[in-house]
């Protein structure tokens, strides 16, 4: 699709992307890579104590999903695509904690799609991680991404 094609369907959901499970072993790994070893990522018994009664993902562990949940999604591909960067976030809000075991999916909606320049395009979307059998979602952010086509 054309990022014009895009820009006409600002206000609309754009995509949802398949399950993946947030396995222990993804949380302990990006515990390792951040140096965030908090107990509620890592000591199940410990974890069992707190209201989450289990261990959890981290917020930042979720949000850094997005690269993984959007290649594996239905969101329209831009046509002459050379490269996308993060360009960062308006909003971002972790609403509910994702327990290890738990499947999770995302869902876009497209907010804005402008070219800044010619041949690059930013756009900002509403970003919903859902979380499987749960009514709260993960998190809820408005992310922007630049293209270059």
């Amino acid at each position: 699709m054309s990022p014009q094609e895009m820009a006409e369907k600002v206000g609309e959901k754009i995509g949802s992307s398949e399950w993946v499970e947030m396995t222990q072993e993804r949380i302990n790994i990006f515990a390792e890579a951040t140096g965030d070893k908090q107990f509620i990522h890592l000591d199940e018994e410990k974890a069992k104590m707190t209201p989450f009664g289990g261990t959890i993902a981290h917020g930042f562990l979720n949000l850094s999903m997005m690269p993984y949940l959007t290649a594996n999604s239905d969101v329209p591909h831009l046509d002459g695509l050379k490269m996308a960067v993060n360009y960062g976030g308006n909003k971002t809000r972790f609403i509910a904690p994702v327990r290890s075991g738990k499947r999770i999916r995302a869902h876009w909606k497209l907010l804005e799609m402008v070219e800044k320049r010619p041949g690059q395009w930013q756009q900002t979307s509403e970003i919903t991680m859902e979380i499987e059998g749960e009514d709260k979602p993960a998190f809820i952010c408005e992310w922007i991404s630049l293209y270059f086509v």
